[in-house]
């Protein structure tokens, strides 16, 4: 499990209650760095999500095989977290593992699965479909 996922999963176990979880999801989504203008793009824009979310993905030469790199926005500040916590789970995996990474069990483990709204669920699903099939289709090109 990359490190930055790690933390998040010890993060989450020490904050006691839902509002500071939230709290910390939101400056997850801060912390992201500035997404290019240029890639807010239609082809971009993940379908499935109320709110706007942009994910531009590019497969990466890595010591054992491509892995997928991800970028990363919302115009929602708790989805703008959200979206950084899927970046967690994926950016830099090997292509090749992408589509077997359980990221639900993830989102179980850290409770969002209990404590966000369906439409929100529902998005965060889109997500990881749209990152499951860009990685398919980065390690078929």
């Amino acid at each position: 499990m990359p490190d930055a996922l790690e933390r998040l999963l010890e993060d989450f176990e020490v904050l006691d209650d839902w509002e500071e979880r939230y709290r910390h999801v939101i400056e997850l989504g801060r912390g992201l760095p500035p997404f290019p203008e240029a890639e807010r793009t239609a082809a971009n824009k993940v379908s499935g999500c109320a709110s706007q979310v942009w994910l531009h993905d590019w497969a990466e030469t890595g010591p054992e095989g491509p892995v997928l790199r991800l970028q990363g926005d919302s115009d929602a500040l708790i989805v703008k977290g959200l979206v950084a916590i899927a970046l967690m789970i994926f950016d830099g995996r090997k292509l090749s593992e992408v589509a077997a990474l359980d990221a639900r069990a993830i989102f179980d483990r850290l409770g969002l699965s209990e404590h966000l709204t369906p439409q929100r669920a529902n998005g965060l699903l889109a997500m990881v479909a749209r990152i499951k099939a860009d990685a398919l289709r980065l390690q078929s090109a």
